[in-house]
């Protein structure tokens, strides 16, 4: 059990309030999940191909995703023939150390957001409507300013009815502006002039919202490669950041969508919205190990710093508490 005591060590008596708040975000999901695991291992004597294929059943089931659990369950049981594990117990050690190395494989320093240290940082938000994109950009932008960053927002989703407005309520709740035009207008010509105010204002980190009509998707990533031209145009190297944003408690739908856009865009990052609302938090594996895009942040409830950056160690805290605590 030494992965758990370094759990233990490391989060459960820990003053840290990240690490609560992925303890708390994650109930829905380790009330199902592990509760799971425990009663498995309860159940078996020993490890052997029934174990495997129950447990495969519970991963399944928290949306971890076919290919991630066929790696897992295949890394499990080298694992347990490498240290001849016979007790079921020590399987449970085992998953959550793997969980972390699946989701930790390759190239972690990706999972930070690419910020410019010397001038103007341009961040795309893309995402289908209803996941909490806006909601996003506005908790994102508060971080920031929280920070003493100078931050502007681009309403680029210029399509749905009440996003600009939606926009413009979490700029003035923030405490900064709001570049816009009417609604119906060309999202492009939104954020050629969004870059020009950034600039002349001399903005850190510039927050561009877009639309999100999948069913029109087609006419939706040409409007989207138009957008990126535009910002590339305008500011070398940009955007530094294309961030989609999916809801968790659609489990795998999300991760349709994220193949969708993975496709038309250069989509550099994830942020996972309501992790908090789902029991399907395995999404976050699936999402890491079929697509290979770092989830940056995740939603682990309604308040202003409840988006929170992800960190792997704390998620698999949040999945096993009720084990290491």
């Amino acid at each position: 059990m030494s992965f758990f005591k370094k759990l233990k060590d490391k989060w459960s008596q820990s003053t840290d309030s990240v690490a609560e708040k992925f303890k708390d975000g994650l109930t829905k999901t380790r009330d199902q999940f592990s509760a799971k695991v425990n009663d498995l291992v309860a159940r078996y004597r020993k490890v052997d191909e029934d174990f495997f294929e129950e447990l495969e059943e519970i991963l399944f089931e928290a949306d971890v995703g076919y290919e991630t659990v066929m790696k897992l369950i295949d890394e499990l049981k080298m694992e347990v023939k490498r240290k001849n594990i016979q007790d079921p117990s020590g399987v449970q050690a085992a998953i959550s150390e793997k969980l972390v190395e699946i989701y930790e494989a390759g190239e972690t320093s990706l999972q930070t957001l690419n910020l410019q240290e010397n001038g103007l940082t341009v961040i795309l938000f893309v995402g289908v409507n209803g996941v909490g994109k806006t909601t996003t950009i506005g908790k994102l932008a508060h971080q920031f300013h929280q920070e003493g960053k100078k931050v502007l927002l681009a309403a680029g989703d210029t399509f749905r009815a009440g996003a600009i407005a939606q926009l413009e309520v979490w700029g003035d709740r923030v405490g900064v502006d709001v570049i816009k035009h009417t609604e119906g207008a060309d999202p492009a010509a939104v954020i050629y002039d969004a870059l020009q105010a950034a600039k002349s204002r001399q903005v850190d980190i510039l927050l561009c919202d877009t639309a999100g009509r999948l069913q029109n998707k087609v006419n939706l990533m040409k409007e989207l490669e138009k957008v990126k031209r535009v910002i590339e145009r305008e500011v070398p190297n940009a955007p530094h950041e294309v961030l989609l944003v999916l809801d968790a408690t659609t489990g795998q739908n999300a991760m349709v969508q994220a193949k969708t856009f993975k496709e038309t865009t250069n989509v550099s990052g994830i942020v996972l919205t309501k992790l908090d609302g789902t029991a399907k938090g395995g999404i976050v594996l699936a999402i890491r190990n079929e697509l290979s895009i770092p989830v940056k942040f995740v939603g682990l409830g309604e308040q202003m710093d409840d988006l929170q950056p992800f960190d792997a160690e704390k998620y698999v805290y949040g999945l096993f508490a009720n084990i290491v605590d």
